[in-house]
């Protein structure tokens, strides 16, 4: 990891990532690593790492760092005893809020809780959604995209019920996007659960959802709230 740091990209990354002061990513630190790289890295070690060992990086203040341990989670999810994924999944809910940018948790949450809670009570979901932590709100709905892809919305649409108030931007991203996957699988359930909802929606969260819907319908659900 070192030997790929780049300063110069590193303050790039620190500015993409809202680092600055009263914004989500305050504080964080950069390598300037780039995300292939670091599955690179990833696919080297993550066989014979111990979770002992990417419980060290998860604790780094280093961005890279952390993402580099969970991407190895989602690699040794798959590949692991069921007794061994109901360790990863433990100890991946137990560093959620170490997950703290949107990259982190988007390139996880599926393949690590969405993935266990393919075969597994779902309680927990619930759980992250009320929390008061934005990452492990995020948690919440990203996980479902395993699920979506499963074809089971039941629960992505719930959780954006419980997220619909939220306040912050990115989670009416992350709920709207998740929308737009179910929309993508079935339309004809996202035009349902939107008739009921799409004027009480965030207008961020509505734009997401409706992302790949003819012109000429955007235009009508978005004049509507505007009226």
């Amino acid at each position: 990891m070192r030997q790929a740091a780049n300063m110069q990209k590193a303050k790039i990354l620190a500015g993409f990532f809202k680092t600055s002061k009263g914004q989500y990513g305050e504080g964080d630190k950069f390598l300037g690593i780039t995300v292939p790289t670091q599955r690179t890295i990833a696919k080297k070690y993550f066989y014979e790492i111990s979770i002992n060992e990417i419980q060290r990086l998860i604790n780094s203040r280093y961005h890279e760092h952390r993402l580099l341990g969970f991407i190895m989670l989602t690699l040794k999810y798959p590949r692991a005893t069921d007794k061994d994924k109901k360790t990863i999944y433990n100890f991946y809910l137990k560093n959620a809020k170490r997950a703290n940018n949107w990259d982190l948790v988007d390139l996880s949450a599926p393949n690590v809780v969405g993935a266990y809670l393919m075969d597994n009570d779902r309680k927990i979901l619930y759980k992250l959604a009320r929390s008061k932590n934005l990452w492990e709100k995020r948690i919440s709905i990203i996980s479902t995209f395993t699920l979506i892809r499963a074809k089971q919305f039941d629960d992505t649409l719930k959780i954006a019920n419980i997220l619909m108030a939220d306040t912050h931007d990115l989670i009416h991203k992350a709920v709207g996007w998740m929308l737009r996957e179910v929309g993508k699988r079935d339309r004809t359930i996202l035009v349902k659960y939107l008739a009921k909802r799409y004027k009480k929606m965030p207008r961020t969260m509505l734009r997401y959802a409706i992302e790949k819907f003819p012109e000429k319908e955007r235009k009508y659900y978005l004049t509507k709230v505007s009226q």
